[in-house]
């Protein structure tokens, strides 16, 4: 089985040292509870936890998967006790708002323990992590007396909650959804229609699950401005038979089948029925893409974190293996003359994988933290410009954070299966249910491709590249500031350099689009790419700044490893900077050529 510890220092280092968490949560309203010595006990505890009771049920999760029986679908073996444990610590309501029963704690607190689950059992982890974005959605667009009805229960975790989006015939593109919901007399609706991927559709876990779902009303306008938001129960609240708010009457939604899936197995992932089930309308008529794109954005965040978590995994227990097995004797002589071969990890492509995973793992590390914050400032700062800035920051690096993390996080995890070798590719290992789940963090709530075009056409290009300059501005003075520090040269010309380039790029392409649109859909992936790598080598860039000044004391060996993950990135990762480049300023020409009779599809689109 594989193992997995809490890289509880690293994440202290770029906590504490590295973005002063200590010091961003003092300047919170509200929080002041965050001390430092609760924050590392509730990281401890969470560490304990993903390792003691999720990483266990992991891999037997995954063999065994869901089951359908009788219209009800069970979790497999141990799930349904480690969410029992789940709730009654408290972990729901971390950092939901007292007024609905949570601890009021930050929002980034509850990313930094999303890592651990993510790393142990992830397709657990999704049965409460959807949970957070359904809350999150109801507290910004519920009325009171749904916030009462159904966000107490998310906050506590007696209930859990769903986002219904996806029809058969529509992924992304959601005007198409053919769900229809009709006025009752009582104030309600009754919802028909068919929805497929749904994670975390229905399972035993909970007393009760909260659906929110995308429907059209009978006057809907056509496309995505005539979509409605509506909040349909597994259970009619209404017809519960006692005070205490336990499910009653069954509402007309069914889990209609289980998806066969690549990974992710022991979270169901289903297609769901609903066949005149009673909803309820959140927010306005036709404005429920705006609504739901609270929750999307906070799962697409939470997506990111799932491929760091998987490539944290991946790399210790990569490490781990690579100082036991024995294999050849390095090209330098024998390091280890007392056995009959060296460890692998005396073998410079094994250390090229090594620190392929490191560095994106620490990187990646480093940009979720960073980004938590920009969420807390979201929701809590009392400076209208710090807020309007964070907001900016946010809506930049989501897109990063979702596809950058997730693409590499599948290299990563491919990484992790090579240095393995044969073994790699056996279940009993670990490693390859890792490159399974990995796999599916590239495609859902929104593919790699969707996620470039949001944040070139929509973050960058809409805003004639303000919300960019925010960002780069950032980096800019941070080169500057560090120009004259020959410690740090190695990093700060070529991040100059490239941030710089950044901005160049971008003009090319929104040159190149005002004659031709198509050009925005061709640069967007590299594009991301590039904006990913470059991201990362700011905050390495902070990072070895940090890192440079710590050195001389008992902790030498993190820092020095800190430094050298550092250079690794900027000289062996960085480098593939240059590729996007040359490919964003190729253009769509090559990519529009060819017909579609001349791929053999047989027909001209």
């Amino acid at each position: 089985m594989p193992d997995y510890q809490a890289p509880l220092r690293d994440l202290r280092f770029v906590m504490d040292e590295l973005l002063d968490f200590p010091g961003h949560y003092a300047r919170l309203p509200g929080g002041e509870d965050a001390t430092p010595d609760v924050v590392g006990a509730i990281l401890e505890e969470g560490a304990r936890f993903s390792r003691e009771v999720l990483l266990p049920i992991n891999q037997s999760g995954d063999r065994e998967g869901c089951l359908l029986e009788g219209g009800e679908v069970k979790a497999p073996g141990g799930f349904k006790e480690a969410y029992r444990q789940y709730v009654e610590g408290g972990w729901p309501g971390l950092a939901a708002e007292p007024e609905f029963g949570g601890q009021g704690l930050p929002h980034s607190l509850g990313m930094a323990l999303s890592e651990m689950t993510c790393a142990t059992n992830l397709a657990w982890g999704m049965y409460p992590g959807l949970s957070h974005g359904a809350a999150d959605a109801l507290r910004h667009h519920g009325s009171d007396e749904q916030k009462a009805t159904y966000l107490t229960k998310l906050v506590e975790g007696v209930w859990t909650g769903t986002m219904c989006l996806t029809e058969s015939h529509c992924g992304t593109d959601l005007g198409l959804i053919k769900t229809r919901a009709v006025p009752a007399d009582d104030g309600g609706y009754d919802i028909t229609g068919t929805k497929i991927f749904i994670s975390a559709g229905d399972h035993n876990l909970a007393e009760n699950i909260v659906h929110l779902v995308l429907a059209k009303l009978p006057d809907a306008p056509e496309g995505s401005k005539g979509i409605s938001l509506f909040v349909v129960p597994k259970y009619l609240p209404e017809d519960m038979p006692d005070e205490n708010g336990n499910p009653g009457a069954r509402n007309g939604v069914t889990c209609g089948s289980l998806e066969h899936k690549m990974g992710i197995h022991g979270n169901a992932t289903c297609v769901m029925n609903f066949d005149g089930a009673r909803g309820y309308l959140v927010g306005r008529p036709h404005k429920g893409l705006s609504c739901m794109f609270t929750m999307m954005n906070v799962a697409r965040i939470g997506v990111g974190i799932q491929g760091l978590g998987l490539m944290e995994a991946s790399f210790q227990n990569s490490l781990g293996y690579a100082r036991d097995r024995l294999q050849m004797r390095a090209l330098s002589g024998a390091k280890a003359e007392d056995k009959p071969a060296d460890p692998i990890i005396v073998h410079p492509d094994v250390r090229r994988m090594l620190l392929t995973q490191k560095a994106f793992a620490e990187g990646g590390r480093m940009l979720v933290m960073y980004t938590a914050q920009m969420v807390d400032l979201v929701e809590q700062a009392t400076d209208p410009a710090e807020r309007e800035r964070a907001e900016t920051l946010l809506g930049l690096l989501t897109p990063i954070v979702k596809a950058f993390l997730t693409e590499v996080g599948f290299e990563a995890t491919n990484e992790g299966v090579q240095v393995f070798g044969g073994h790699g590719f056996i279940q009993e290992w670990g490693m390859e249910q890792l490159v399974r789940d990995a796999r599916i963090t590239r495609l859902y709530e929104g593919t790699t491709g969707i996620q470039a075009l949001d944040l070139l056409g929509r973050k960058v290009l809409m805003s004639q590249g303000e919300t960019l300059k925010v960002f780069t501005k950032e980096i800019h003075q941070f080169c500057k500031a560090e120009a004259g520090n020959p410690a740090l040269a190695e990093f700060i010309e070529p991040l100059a350099r490239l941030n710089a380039e950044w901005g160049e790029l971008t003009m090319g392409v929104g040159m190149k689009a005002m004659s031709d649109r198509e050009e925005v859909g061709a640069a967007s992936v590299d594009y991301l790419m590039y904006s990913g790598y470059v991201t990362l080598a700011y905050l390495f860039a902070r990072a070895a700044k940090q890192a440079s000044q710590a050195l001389g004391g008992e902790e030498d060996a993190f820092y020095r490893a800190k430094l050298g993950t550092a250079r690794f990135f900027y000289q062996r990762l960085l480098p593939r900077t240059r590729a996007h480049a040359e490919m964003i300023k190729a253009g769509g020409a090559s990519l529009m050529a060819i017909s579609a009779a001349d791929f053999g599809l047989g027909f001209e689109i």
